[in-house]
């Protein structure tokens, strides 16, 4: 819970009366796995900090093929944001990467902290305009080659290369695992 409040205390100050209505407001929750934070299909329904782990954002283009979007590890907000705040159903997953540690907010809690903390409205959005940048700066260019992204998912992603799939990193790259693996190899 101290990653939590320290991620937020980045963001605005806080008095220790508001600091411990957030913390009485969230609750842990572990992921296994491959486990689903959030669904397409259906509402998001929670904001998380991720404390330990791995959590992917994942979707499935016309083709039926899995394309892994983006990547959120430790210290960071996950969320569905715009289709959370809308009550619309997700066209996107937030899975597991790998085992999670998360602190989370129902929608019924995180609501209640904007009409208990003053200036909480300002925190949260700039909470989550980084959530929003960060999930959408770091896409791999296709017009690239494949080394090229993938040496540059390694630059922005440096913690994540032995911690997670590689199914999941070629998703993200583009391309299939074999192809991978050479690049990987031509690397070495």
């Amino acid at each position: 819970m101290d990653e939590l409040i320290e991620y937020i205390l980045r963001f605005g100050n806080l008095n220790t009366q508001q600091i411990d209505l957030i913390r009485q407001s969230a609750t842990e929750k572990h992921l296994r796995k491959d486990e689903y934070f959030s669904e397409a299909g259906k509402i998001p329904k929670q904001v998380g900090f991720v404390v330990k782990g791995v959590i992917r954002g994942c979707y499935y283009n016309n083709k039926g093929d899995e394309i892994t979007r983006c990547f959120i590890s430790e210290n960071n907000l996950v969320v569905d944001i715009v289709n959370f705040d809308s009550n619309n159903a997700s066209s996107e997953y937030l899975q597991a990467c790998t085992d999670c540690v998360l602190i989370v907010f129902s929608k019924q809690k995180w609501e209640e902290l904007s009409h208990t903390i003053v200036g909480w409205d300002s925190i949260k959005n700039k909470m989550v305009q980084l959530c929003m940048f960060q999930k959408s700066r770091k896409g791999p260019v296709i017009s690239q080659d494949a080394t090229t992204r993938y040496l540059e998912f390694m630059e922005n992603y440096p913690s994540l290369t032995n911690r997670i799939p590689l199914a999941y990193i070629a998703s993200y790259l583009g391309v299939t695992q074999q192809s991978l693996s050479r690049i990987r190899k031509n690397i070495r």
